[in-house]
């Protein structure tokens, strides 16, 4: 079985590099290639889970060494494979999901004449993302991180006809090279540390090294995470990467590149019990990033920028939970499971509401589309369901679990985090109800363009609405699955390991704090979006609500501290460049020419001055003689 694990990176990579080296001959069906290698790369996953579940849970990890990449020394760089629970569950998630936005994508780009080449960035994202989770050491789990970083600009930036698209693009591939020098300084901080960077020997020997030098590898891995997973501070990319095509953002925001910072705090979760501090700043990025995030929803009008600012609000939850320890760590991994299901739902079923309102992305513009698109409305329906924690569908027991553990930190940290987990349930399910009754409610607000085409809001066809259902099942199915007896929960333990918390409110206490502030999120957004009709035009709003429509400033204030202050610092140093270090090399230049100019008018090439001289000399040593004798 171990041969097999290296295949289910080479499939979608194969098919990458077919469809991106084959040419225009592979156009007609270059499309079903890019679906099939995915498919292939997902039963691949599914037959070394079958194998997985028959042996003993402390058998069950594989690992496949393929060849030596660097062998220098003490310096052992290898290209090998490690597949256990933590891994299989991320490359089930990954290739499932992916195989279903692969054949979601063939009807949404049908009419692109760049369809093969769509593709075949598909496969290259894949790719990269199951060499991330599947690395056995961090060096090569950094090949596949910037792997990620690259297919993600390639997607992102598709359209780059629009400077939209190409802004974006170049936007997100530069935020995520800060949190990527996180992840090298981390490398370099653990083989200077532990004398290796494979998972193994540095995570078995994190209790010998320092608890100085583990926060810093800590933070610093947390900064990489930050970064693709779009957290606080390094989050500004996240909306603007909706300029790509729906399924990107799919692939991106619910089973794909968001959720590898979660893997890579999840996996190296011996270094951060090792280091208290670094595990509070995780929790706390994660809570600022938790209601961020969702904050930034509320305003939103672009369906799918709505949308992203669930993510980041959701992957906040994971965030946070990770950074508990062993008694977050299982509950981090269900939430992301589950929110790929019904994330990509909603992200496809976005899609699908844009097909049928001719690329209308403006929730004020739609109204009443439940008539039109029964399939997209009952399919988005179960994952706005799942994702506000409609109590019985994934979104709650995972949540759920999430906002217990919270409570269960203890002492004032404790209730802290949990105010804030339940504060951040009340606004998704506002922001979440917002989306549903502006979109599918209400009475038709569409109106015809510049060009006088009026939208026909219509179904989408089976090759986008058959992932939108399957994804639907997954949503309403995959949180009780996991929650029965902890199935999830003891299957990670051997990985992750796992600790009960001790929650000074009970597990029912919690449940109904959770409903509670589902209700009121929900009724608050039917108050206001509901029994109202929807202007047109968005009000003016209050200070939040303009400071929410811009992200927060987020970009401003990265426009004042990082743009306008990086060119005051470099003119600063070009100044003290100019100034101070060629004012010395020029001075000292200047006053040894002048030097040697006044010098050189001694050599006048005449003898009767080379006579005086002499004479002067001479003398000068006479003169010095006699003194000498007379003292």
């Amino acid at each position: 079985m171990e041969s097999l694990i290296g295949l289910l990176v080479g499939a979608p990579l194969l098919g990458a590099a077919i469809l991106l080296c084959g040419g225009k001959r592979l156009d007609k069906a270059g499309h079903w290639l890019g679906c099939l290698l995915a498919a292939a790369s997902f039963v691949i996953g599914a037959v070394l889970f079958a194998d997985m579940l028959g042996k003993n849970p402390d058998e069950r990890a594989l690992h496949q060494h393929l060849f030596s990449w660097v062998p220098v020394d003490s310096f052992q760089a290898d290209v090998a494979f490690q597949l256990d629970q933590l891994s299989m569950t991320f490359v089930l998630l990954i290739t499932g999901v992916g195989t279903l936005i692969h054949i979601y994508s063939i009807g949404y780009m049908e009419h692109d004449e760049r369809c093969r080449r769509f593709f075949g960035y598909l496969n290259l994202f894949l790719a990269a993302m199951l060499l991330l989770v599947l690395a056995d050491n961090y060096l090569l789990l950094y090949v596949g991180w910037e792997g990620v970083g690259l297919a993600s600009y390639l997607l992102i930036g598709f359209w780059q006809h629009k400077p939209s698209a190409a802004t974006a693009a170049k936007k997100a591939f530069l935020v995520n090279r800060v949190g990527d020098a996180g992840l090298a300084i981390a490398i370099f901080l653990m083989f200077t540390t532990f004398g290796s960077f494979a998972f193994a020997p540095v995570l078995s020997t994190a209790t010998e090294a320092s608890e100085g030098t583990l926060t810093g590898i800590g933070l610093m891995l947390l900064l990489a995470a930050c970064g693709k997973s779009a957290q606080v501070p390094l989050q500004s990319w996240l909306g603007d990467a909706m300029e790509g095509p729906t399924p990107v953002s799919a692939l991106i925001h619910a089973a794909t590149m968001v959720t590898a910072g979660v893997y890579l705090i999840t996996r190296s979760g011996a270094i951060f019990n090792e280091a208290p501090d670094a595990q509070t700043v995780v929790v706390v990025v994660g809570a600022v990033t938790l209601l961020f995030g969702a904050i930034v929803g509320c305003a939103k009008d672009d369906i799918k920028k709505a949308l992203a600012g669930s993510t980041m609000s959701q992957i906040g939850y994971m965030i946070l939970a990770a950074g508990l320890g062993p008694i977050g760590y299982a509950f981090a991994i269900m939430h992301l499971v589950t929110h790929g299901f019904f994330k990509a739902g909603l992200f496809l079923g976005a899609g699908s509401v844009m097909h049928g309102m001719n690329d209308e992305v403006d929730m004020r513009r739609y109204g009443g589309l439940r008539k039109y698109m029964p399939v997209t409305f009952v399919t988005f329906g179960l994952g706005y369901l799942a994702i506000i924690g409609f109590p019985g569908l994934s979104g709650f027991f995972s949540k759920d679990q999430i906002i217990e553990a919270a409570f269960a930190k203890g002492g004032t940290q404790g209730w802290i985090l949990g105010a804030v987990t339940l504060l951040g349930a009340a606004i998704t399910a506002y922001y979440m109800t917002r989306v549903m009754v502006m979109t599918f409610f209400g009475e038709k607000r569409w109106q015809p363009d510049a060009q006088g085409n009026e939208p026909h809001p219509h179904e989408s066809p089976k090759s986008m609405t058959v992932p939108m259902i399957v994804l639907a099942f997954g949503s309403v199915f995959a949180g009780g699955l996991f929650k029965f007896n902890e199935s999830l929960v003891h299957w990670l333990e051997p990985v992750t390991q796992f600790e009960h918390g001790h929650s000074p409110l009970s597990a029912a206490a919690v449940t109904s704090a959770t409903v509670v502030a589902l209700l009121i999120g929900v009724g608050a957004a039917w108050l206001q979006y509901g029994r109202k009709a929807v202007p047109a035009v968005a009000p003016r709003g209050g200070l939040l609500t303009r400071a929410a429509r811009r992200d927060l400033l987020q970009d401003d204030f990265n426009h004042v501290v990082l743009v306008q202050g990086g060119q005051h610092l470099t003119r600063s140093l070009v100044y003290l460049d100019h100034s101070l270090v060629d004012g010395v090399v020029n001075g000292t230049a200047a006053t040894f020419g002048g030097l040697s100019g006044r010098l050189r008018r001694l050599q006048n090439g005449f003898v009767r001055s080379y006579a005086v001289s002499m004479f002067g000399g001479v003398a000068v040593l006479v003169a010095a003689t006699l003194l000498m004798r007379a003292v």
